[in-house]
């Protein structure tokens, strides 16, 4: 049985790869959708509320470039279970369930949402390099269009945190 797995593993290619990297993207993407609007509500300063609707309407966007590339494919829009964004987002669904009501909520959404972010950034660039050595010039400007909105939104959070978030937290001493 090992000798089967191991030949067919043998035929996969960077093609296949690539595939299966953009399956698990757009499953993220897909529940990243969902979590944003709980997080929106959950906050309480209306700058990170805000943050969390803005990237909810990119979101919306970075799905439909992704199921434009499915397209370019030729392969059906269809996401592929991702245990990395399954366990990220539930660190981000604890942190609103254990902080509710503390000056710390929006500081742990904050940096909840940029482990996303950085999650992305990471699979976006992976991605890009990916078709750039596939020669899939139309697909690299897709995905890089997405990547430079997942930093963006990145330096976005950064930016709440440094601009009152993380001190309000602070206030509050751990006891």
């Amino acid at each position: 049985m090992a000798t089967t797995k191991k030949a067919s593993a043998k035929t996969k290619s960077l093609e296949d790869l690539f595939l299966d990297g953009l399956k698990d993207l757009y499953y993220a993407e897909k529940k990243i959708l969902k979590a944003l609007p709980k997080m929106a509500k959950g906050a309480d300063d209306g700058q990170v509320t805000a943050a969390f609707e803005k990237h909810r309407v990119e979101t919306e966007a970075q799905v439909e470039r992704l199921e434009e590339v499915f397209e370019i494919l030729g392969a059906a829009a269809r996401g592929k279970t991702c245990p990395a964004i399954d366990g990220i987002l539930e660190e981000g669904s604890e942190i609103l369930e254990e902080y509710e009501g503390s000056t710390s909520l929006d500081a742990g959404l904050v940096g909840a949402a940029q482990a996303v972010e950085h999650y992305e950034i990471a699979r976006y660039g992976t991605l890009i390099a990916w078709a750039t050595s596939l020669g899939k010039d139309d697909i690299v400007e897709l995905l890089s269009a997405t990547l430079e909105e997942e930093k963006a939104t990145d330096k976005a959070l950064t930016s709440l945190g440094e601009a009152g978030v993380n001190d309000r937290a602070a206030e509050l001493k751990a006891a």
